[in-house]
């Protein structure tokens, strides 16, 4: 009778997991309800998928700001922008002007009207030092708000001293939820001033507390705020509540505040609406890779898992409809990069599957029952599996907080990525597997035995693995000294770091972007010698934009002859002007501060998950490596370095400390078991042969997915698969060949150092 309702119990769970895969599938195509939610067709994409708004800047007065104003402007626009999105761009254009690009959005007054004018926002105390009122609240408007009026011009103003603060001694602003003496919540908006301003603040709030006056918010052109001082504010940090009905009010108010915070005024001087800088065929190659790399994998898992890889197959698509689904519930900016990052995460996803199946069959190989072993294999393989993704996941957590634009988006990603992989690997397909065990799946052969897993010899080999780790390292500094003398640049940047010319061309005809990629992109790259061409085609005009590396004067004149004598274009409609880098110095350190905390707290989460400082110091050593590896790649490939080189970069250190940390669990596993018995170079050896079918067929289920995207890919997405190709097989190189090996020196040198003293 149990055993009957064992089996009425696994059908029931087999029909709903089928339902499930159904639904979602279904929802990730069509969505739900009238507006579709959850399809993949809802996802929010970036400039290169879908275009967006492209507004123009320029930087008010006849004075050309200095270089660091603008880099100071440049940089805070980036951070207010990325509120629409982490894929929004700012950049220098001109000695004077500064271009910011949305994506996803089509509606630029929209965008104005909520970006503002930037600059030219003050801090007026109510009276000046006769007395005398400098505003006052002459009307209400339609929600019953007092409408504050300025006295006086804002030069008297700034003559008598009633200006208490600018922009610029404005930190932060940021909308918060507070609850008042009732315990009831209340929205404002919390200030933190810099040091400077501080100090002007605590005499402005005191004066005003002592007289019971207020002190008005202007920003372009009217009183924004106008609240009561409450208390001296001596320490910087100040909080505006009051008049605010819900949370969005004061975001409002705090993006204000924030975008009035920079050093220069600025004025619109265009906007446009542009379309995806790559066309349709960009998305639906991605899509062929994507098909192509996921039958692939659930190929090699069937015939090398057999019944184990059907259930690891049904998880792999309940995963990556759920993917689809929450990038639209959580309104993540995709963009091809992206799109090419949840293929490869499609690959990956399988690991957490070949680390349990892997331990099922070592358990089969020593004669336990079906039952017996899938019991005992996951929950051996649960610690690697919590600690690899975890460590993983603390990464994507701290560059999500503190990366910016690129390194944050990756990072919302790969954090998703990470819970639903686990979710589906430790849930979906543990279910599926004992429902089909249920329904009398139970024969050995349908699971497959493992071999008896032939221990080789890895550490006698050491010497060997690090002189050539070293020699291909030391050989891509030579490479990039070589490139440095000979080309001016050790890697190829593209236009993302280093910048370029950006020239508006208006065509007699309106063409598609893939007849522009077809027919003028060739004739530019003939001119600069570079594929490295970007495209934009400004939406309701023939005009297009190209953005190139920086051409010289002859090559600019160039390009016009080519476009007047091909394209029949009016000379006097060729614009032409240098831009910075869409990657600014203050982000490219904000990535860099972000990698180290990150790199940081795995050593440490491993350090006291291992307690073995050694673990994570010899994780930490191996990423280096493999960061190096590739880094020499790029160099002698001359890949173009671009927006995907980070999430490249991050997608290989999230890669190699997977692989590590599963080598390391049974390490220290054995350790337990072996360690009394046999040598540590025996654990370490033996370690490493028992997870090396894993480390292999990782690497080859990910390869799938990469090298689909290479062969399908558009030449951004070939640029983005090659160095991960590199990367994965570095990644697998030093998991297996590397990591261990330093481990066991790091461990002989300091047991010998303790003995010495």
């Amino acid at each position: 009778m149990d055993g009957r309702m064992k089996k009425s119990k696994a059908i029931i769970v087999l029909a709903l997991m089928l339902l499930l895969l159904g639904g979602l599938g279904y929802t990730a195509v069509q969505g739900i309800g009238a507006e579709r939610a959850g399809a993949a067709s809802g996802i929010s994409l970036g400039l290169d998928l879908a275009g967006g708004v492209s507004i123009t800047y320029q930087a008010v007065g006849e004075e050309i700001p200095s270089a660091e104003d603008m880099a100071d402007t440049v940089y805070k626009l980036q951070k207010r922008v990325e509120g629409y999105s982490t894929e929004a761009q700012v950049y220098q254009e001109g000695d004077r002007r500064i271009s910011i690009e949305i994506p996803g959005v089509s509606d630029a007054n929209a965008i104005l009207e909520e970006l503002g004018k930037p600059g030219s926002l003050y801090f007026i105390s109510e009276r000046d030092a006769s007395g005398n009122q400098n505003y006052t609240g002459m009307s209400m408007d339609a929600k019953g708000n007092v409408v504050w009026t300025l006295t006086k011009s804002m030069e008297e103003l700034e003559q008598d001293g009633s200006i208490v603060l600018v922009g610029t001694d404005v930190q932060n602003a940021q909308a918060a939820s507070f609850k008042d003496s009732m315990q009831n919540n209340q929205f404002g908006v919390e200030l933190t001033l810099t040091p400077e301003g501080a100090g002007k603040f605590a005499d402005a709030t005191t004066k005003a507390y002592q007289n019971g006056e207020s002190i008005a918010i202007y920003y372009d052109g009217s009183i924004v705020s106008a609240p009561n001082v409450n208390a001296a504010i001596t320490d910087g940090k100040a909080q505006i509540t009051g008049g605010f009905d819900t949370f969005e009010e004061a975001e409002i108010l705090a993006s204000t505040i924030r975008i009035g915070g920079l050093k220069l005024e600025l004025e619109e001087l265009r906007s446009n609406v542009v379309g995806a800088q790559l066309g349709s065929e960009a998305i639906s190659t991605s899509l062929k890779a994507a098909v192509v790399g996921f039958l692939l994998v659930v190929l090699f898992m069937v015939l090398v898992y057999r019944i184990m890889g059907v259930a690891a197959s049904l998880a792999l698509g309940i995963y990556t409809a759920l993917m689809v689904i929450f990038l639209n519930l959580f309104e993540i900016t995709l963009t091809l990069p992206g799109i090419a990052g949840i293929i490869l995460s499609i690959g990956m996803a399988v690991d957490a599957n070949v680390i349990i199946f892997a331990r099922i069959r070592e358990e089969l190989t020593e004669g336990k029952s079906v039952q017996a072993s899938m019991k005992t294999g996951f929950s051996k393989a649960l610690s690697a599996i919590l600690d690899g993704n975890i460590t993983t996941l603390i990464a994507a957590l701290v560059l999500g907080l503190k990366g910016t634009g690129t390194v944050k988006g990756f990072a919302q990603t790969l954090a998703l990525g990470i819970v639903l992989s686990m979710f589906t690997a430790l849930v979906v397909t543990k279910l599926l597997m004992k429902a089909m065990y249920a329904i009398g799946l139970k024969s050995v052969g349908l699971y497959g035995i493992g071999r008896e897993s032939r221990t080789i010899r890895f550490l006698s080999k050491k010497k060997i693995f690090f002189g050539v780790s070293a020699a291909v390292i030391a050989a891509g500094f030579v490479v990039m000294g070589v490139n440095q003398a000979s080309r001016g640049s050790m890697l190829n940047y593209s236009l993302e770091f280093v910048g370029g010319t950006s020239t508006n061309v208006t065509f007699q005809e309106d063409m598609v972007i893939e007849d522009i990629d077809s027919r003028v992109v060739p004739l530019i790259e003939d001119i600069t010698g570079d594929g490295n061409v970007q495209t934009q085609k400004v939406a309701g005009s023939n005009e297009v934009i190209f953005k190139t590396r920086t051409l010289s004067v002859e090559e600019r004149e160039q390009f016009k002859e080519v476009m007047v004598a091909n394209f029949a274009v009016d000379a006097e409609k060729i614009t032409a002007e240098t831009i910075s880098s869409t990657i600014s110095r203050e982000m490219q350190s904000d990535a860099v501060v972000a990698i180290l905390i990150a790199t940081v707290c795995m050593l440490v989460y491993i350090w006291l998950r291992f307690k073995d400082i050694r673990f994570g110091a010899s994780s930490v050593l191996a990423l280096i490596h493999d960061v190096l590896v590739v880094l020499a790649f790029y160099a002698a490939a001359r890949v173009s370095v671009g927006g995907t080189f980070i999430a490249c970069m991050l997608t290989i250190v999230g890669y190699s400390i997977n692989a590590t940390i599963v080598i390391f669990d049974r390490i220290r596993e054995n350790m337990a078991v072996m360690g009394r018995k046999e040598g540590l170079e025996d654990v370490v050896n033996t370690s490493i042969s028992q997870t090396l079918s894993r480390s292999v067929f990782t690497s080859l289920t990910t390869l799938f997915m990469v090298a689909a995207l290479y062969v399908f890919g558009v030449t951004s997405i070939r640029e983005f698969a090659l160095p991960l190709i590199a990367g994965i097989l570095c990644g697998t190189y030093s998991s297996v060949c590397i990591t261990g090996a330093l481990w066991w020196v790091l461990r002989v040198k300091f047991a010998k150092k303790k003995q010495e003293d």
